[in-house]
């Protein structure tokens, strides 16, 4: 009955295997097919049924990258990337002190405080739309970069505190008294002791934030203008009246996804670290 067992557990494990394989090819496979229509040209890049074997091409890339006398994407990939990685620190700065509280030193009625946090994402972002947007026109932030920087930290900051609050859980107290006992207040201990043990959380937290603000399309398209205007913004721009152009549209989506390719690449293995805190006591 025993080889019978390990024989079955064997399979299963196989099968959960080829099923996680086959899931993650079906997830790729939009990505792949985007990347390789952008390679395409127009004519061949609307042929229906598509042409696997067409010649390939880089006049969509030239073409995003201004080469025919279009607009150049460099301001609205600069305005993303300032946007999202100022946000991203900012909220991580804000997050770590906000986790200690209600994690390590627990503030009263925590629970209370984190169920507010989470509430603070049930409310539909086009509710907060117009009020939002009256602010900035009466103050003279519309079209302004550091507006959306404002607005981005605000919108994650609920997230990254309940993210965090998670990991920092798992650091040993006895580590934190011992720098206490040691003379170390707390912007040192939050710096050289909680930080590094907490780093896989914080780098998992970082990358989620950065993605989150890299993609936002509403408040950017309402609130940006010439300036301002962030890649989502640039990229909406290509679907016009004249028709949708499949190539320059996918070039142009292939680049404006790459940051973010890289930065989960780059920060695979802390993400992995980081989302798995706490799931095993």
């Amino acid at each position: 009955m025993s080889g019978i067992a390990v024989t079955l557990k064997k399979h299963r494990g196989l099968s959960i295997g080829l099923l996680a394989w086959l899931v993650g090819i079906v997830f790729f496979l939009p990505i792949a097919w985007m990347a390789l229509t952008s390679f395409h040209s127009e004519a061949d890049a609307a042929t229906n049924p598509p042409s696997f074997a067409a010649s390939l091409t880089l006049d969509g890339y030239r073409q995003f990258f201004g080469a025919g006398g279009g607009a150049s994407p460099w301001p609205a990939l600069i305005n993303s990337a300032v946007a999202s990685v100022f946000s991203t620190v900012c909220v991580l700065l804000l997050a770590l002190p906000a986790a200690y509280a209600l994690s390590i030193r627990r503030v009263k009625k925590w629970t209370d405080v984190l169920f507010f946090f989470l509430s603070t994402k049930m409310l539909p972002v086009v509710a907060g739309l117009l009020p939002i947007y009256l602010f900035a026109k009466n103050t003279g932030m519309l079209d302004n970069i550091w507006y959306l920087v404002i607005l981005y930290t605000s919108m994650n900051l609920p997230i990254a505190v309940w993210m965090m609050q998670s990991f920092l859980a798992e650091v040993p107290v006895a580590v934190i008294e011992a720098a206490q006992i040691d003379g170390a207040r707390l912007p040192t201990i939050l710096a050289r002791v909680v930080a590094p043990i907490a780093l896989p959380g914080i780098a998992a937290t970082g990358l989620i934030c950065f993605i989150f603000s890299w993609n936002e399309l509403l408040f950017a398209r309402v609130l940006t203008g010439v300036v301002a205007e962030t890649a989502p913004v640039f990229l909406t721009g290509f679907i016009t009246s004249q028709g949708l152009f499949l190539a320059k549209v996918c070039a142009a989506s292939l680049v404006v996804s790459l940051p973010v390719l890289a930065a989960g690449f780059a920060a695979q293995d802390k993400l992995v670290q980081g989302l798995s805190l706490g799931a095993v006591k």
